[in-house]
């Protein structure tokens, strides 16, 4: 079968890889779209994300999405896992289940998870970028009948934008700022939007982006290097810094109200990052993280199966075989929004 192997910065390759067998527990999936991520592109050009490098070689991929084929001992009955055949999204997380934070909910920030496709521990984790992957089988959530795998295959970064805005609090009746409109920025609007936000406005420096925010379900939209631009609003209720840049963080301590709330989502780059520290002070400006997500996963799927337009996000979906290109293509914010695999044979 093929995969999507990173061995080092620059060196992305298609390889063939031997077909996993499940064991007790286990799930094999046949992928059929894999989406490129940030993280991914990072590993491609990088050779790392932060502070995780690669020291192996490694199978990319967490936001993917197939066929059951077959389980291992113990599981393939509907009571224990959805019936082989079942289309299905696979929860690329899978937590310790002891450690203080599993134990207190928040299984997000384990400290000992093991992510699809992270050089954070080694040996590291392998991705879902192959045609045939092996999973816990109850990592697998069955996609609902009126959803497609194409538009099924932004669950988990929708996961991510439901969770950015779950730690925002109540954002009904308010009014939402969202730094940066690539594909997770673009959810974060959609998941706003879902719980009830007034208003969503968004910034970033591209127009082609804004575009896709747009389609996202966006009020309003801002270039974020046109001080002059009209559509800045005076301050907003909420921010959700989604561009992973110190500028973005700076805009949101910025205009949010004071005693209003900035979650910082996007990843800045390692090391100290400048922010405006006095206005979290002077205005009790609440600045929270996100990362990850955790139950989000299963109200992903059945947002996306509710909202059709939000496919309008897939960029492009390109074979597995011309995955550099696709890479590529995922890393031009002006051409792409998101970028999928494609593993069908």
């Amino acid at each position: 079968m093929l995969g999507c192997v990173i061995h080092g910065a620059g060196d992305l390759r298609v390889d063939e890889l031997p077909v996993p067998s499940p064991g007790p527990g286990q799930a094999l999936v046949a992928v059929r779209y894999g989406g490129v991520c940030g993280s991914d592109l990072h590993y491609w050009r990088h050779g790392g994300v932060g502070d995780f490098r690669l020291t192996e070689p490694m199978v990319l991929g967490h936001e993917v999405v197939g066929t059951v084929v077959s389980y291992g001992d113990g599981y393939g009955d509907v009571s224990s896992g959805p019936v082989v055949g079942t289309p299905v999204a696979v929860h690329p997380a899978t937590p310790c289940g002891v450690c203080p934070e599993c134990a207190s909910g928040r299984r997000n920030v384990c400290r000992d998870t093991r992510y699809l496709g992270s050089a954070a521990r080694t040996p590291h984790v392998q991705g879902g970028f192959a045609a045939r992957l092996v999973v816990p089988a109850d990592q697998l959530r069955a996609v609902p009948a009126e959803l497609p795998l194409r538009r099924a295959a932004l669950a988990e970064p929708m996961s991510v934008a439901l969770h950015a805005v779950r730690r925002a609090g109540d954002v009904s009746g308010r009014h939402v700022l969202v730094t940066g409109a690539g594909p997770i920025g673009c959810l974060v609007v959609a998941a706003a939007k879902a719980a009830g936000a007034a208003r969503v406005t968004v910034t970033d420096l591209l127009p082609q982006a804004l575009e896709y925010a747009t389609v996202a379900g966006a009020d309003s939209v801002v270039r974020a290097d046109d001080p002059g631009d009209a559509g800045w609003p005076a301050e907003v209720d909420v921010a959700v810094e989604a561009s992973g840049v110190a500028a973005g963080l700076d805009t949101c301590l910025r205009l949010v109200r004071r005693g209003g709330v900035v979650v910082q989502l996007g990843l800045l780059p390692p090391g100290p990052s400048p922010f405006a520290g006095n206005l979290v002070v002077t205005r009790e400006i609440e600045l929270r993280g996100a990362f990850r997500f955790d139950g989000e996963f299963d109200e992903a799927l059945g947002l996306l199966g509710a909202e059709p337009a939000l496919e309008g996000l897939v960029s492009a979906v390109v074979p597995v075989g011309e995955a550099e290109a696709a890479f590529g293509l995922a890393g031009d914010r002006e051409r792409a929004c998101k970028v999928l695999l494609d593993f069908g044979e």
